[in-house]
């Protein structure tokens, strides 16, 4: 648990004021729909949190709003209430609540249930954005790293090798809208993304690899489905990413001052 004012539930809080730019242009643009989709979504983990809360005395967070943000966005469209609740609920018990709550959890809980959205019912169409829509990531990554909340090292990372994409060619408008959204709702999550300074660099670099290798040889895939495969395999990447930046500081230390 972090000193003073930085408690999880600040973090969680943060992050909801970095996600308003975002969350304000999706819902203007997707009206009553998406706000009905986003309602489903936190009803469903609103009752997951009150369920582990009654078993194992676990306090709902902020969080939940955070995950239902991200899945109500990203998600494969027309699914339905039942199978949105069963992708939802399997991300939220499996991908978090399992773990003891939010700031335990290895991967993103959205990240979790898009995995298993998309990958259950691969019939099921992808979300594309507009314009405005995408445009919105950049000051919610904006204020987002200002606030401290995420990771700045790793919006650089993906930045810059989403940059080389783009002037290589490699990298379409849709796919780009997807990746800046997805990065800044899952990829750069401070719970699930890599803690140290390196790590955090690598793994948003890895990121925008993924991103491009996927957009580049996977035939038929849509701009959101790339994107949240590539934020998967990062996520998972991330705690050998910090094993190595932590093994690579130990070394340097060693040869600097000796094995004492």
């Amino acid at each position: 648990m972090m000193r003073g004012l930085w408690t999880r539930e600040t973090v969680a809080a943060l992050l909801l004021a970095a996600y308003l730019p975002l969350a304000a242009f999706w819902l203007w643009m997707g009206g009553v729909a998406a706000l009905g989709q986003l309602g489903l979504v936190a009803l469903v983990i609103g009752i997951w949190h009150l369920v582990f809360m009654l078993l194992r005395a676990q306090p709902p967070s902020l969080a939940a709003l955070v995950t239902a943000l991200a899945i109500a966005m990203l998600a494969p469209e027309n699914l339905g209430v039942f199978r949105l609740s069963l992708g939802v609920s399997f991300g939220v018990v499996m991908g978090e609540l399992v773990f003891g709550g939010w700031g335990r959890n290895v991967v993103n809980p959205a990240t979790v249930a898009l995995a298993f959205l998309g990958f259950g019912f691969p019939t099921f169409d992808w979300p594309g954005f507009d314009a405005p829509v995408a445009w919105a990531a950049l000051p919610a990554a904006g204020i987002g790293v200002a606030l401290g909340v995420l990771p700045a090292a790793l919006v650089a990372g993906a930045v810059g090798v989403g940059a080389l994409g783009v002037a290589a060619g490699l990298l379409s408008d849709p796919v780009l809208f997807a990746a800046g959204i997805v990065l800044v709702l899952l990829v750069a999550d401070p719970v699930a993304s890599a803690a140290t300074t390196v790590g955090r660099w690598i793994n948003g670099a890895l990121y925008g690899c993924l991103v491009i290798l996927f957009a580049t040889y996977w035939t038929g895939a849509a701009p959101v489905q790339v994107a949240v495969s590539a934020a998967l395999l990062a996520s998972l990447a991330a705690p050998l990413l910090d094993e190595a930046a932590l093994a690579l500081w130990i070394a340097r230390r060693r040869r600097r001052h000796g094995r004492t």
